[in-house]
């Protein structure tokens, strides 16, 4: 797997780059710590479970899918991270930007991603016309993971898989 991980940082390098040490700005910043903090697992969790119980249909049922997409793809995550480890970016780039508290478990894959597009993902199937507002927000957790040094862009886009294809599976199960 390592082989792979150095070909990928070879194909990786300066996007991660331009992303982390380029767009650093303040405003910025606010805006990815607030979507990254949309795809932890607390925020995810809560509010998935939050709009089961207390949201009208079809918001419930979108609810309860993105609960169960959401707890359910973090197993595969946890796999990987443990039988494929990765260094995160900011430990291979010592110049990288990192957040407040960086991250030390392994980057394959991005959790928050995983988390991210598992939520919202049952909410844009409940009604398409929300795609264009939480497709972004998605994409821009996934963002956020670069942004601050946590993930390789194909960290991010693995969990964005694993999330809408465990979302994609409870909307038919659930």
């Amino acid at each position: 797997m390592s082989r792979i991980y150095r070909m990928l940082l070879e194909v990786e390098r300066p996007l991660f780059l331009h992303v982390n040490i380029r767009w650093n700005h303040k405003l910025l910043s606010w805006l990815f710590y607030v979507l990254s903090l949309l795809g932890g697992a607390t925020f995810t969790l809560c509010f998935s479970l939050a709009v089961g119980w207390f949201g009208a249909e079809p918001w419930s049922t979108a609810g309860w899918q993105a609960l169960a997409a959401v707890a359910l793809s973090h197993i595969p995550v946890a796999i990987a991270k443990r039988s494929a480890p990765r260094l995160r970016p900011y430990q291979v780039f010592p110049q990288a930007n990192t957040g407040r508290k960086p991250l030390k478990d392994p980057s394959f894959p991005s959790g928050h991603t995983t988390a991210a597009f598992a939520m919202l993902t049952p909410w844009m199937l409940a009604e398409p016309r929300l795609i264009p507002v939480l497709l972004p927000v998605a994409a821009g957790v996934a963002l956020s993971r670069v942004y601050f040094g946590l993930h390789f862009p194909s960290d991010t886009v693995a969990g964005a898989l694993l999330g809408s294809s465990t979302a994609l599976m409870m909307t038919l199960w659930i």
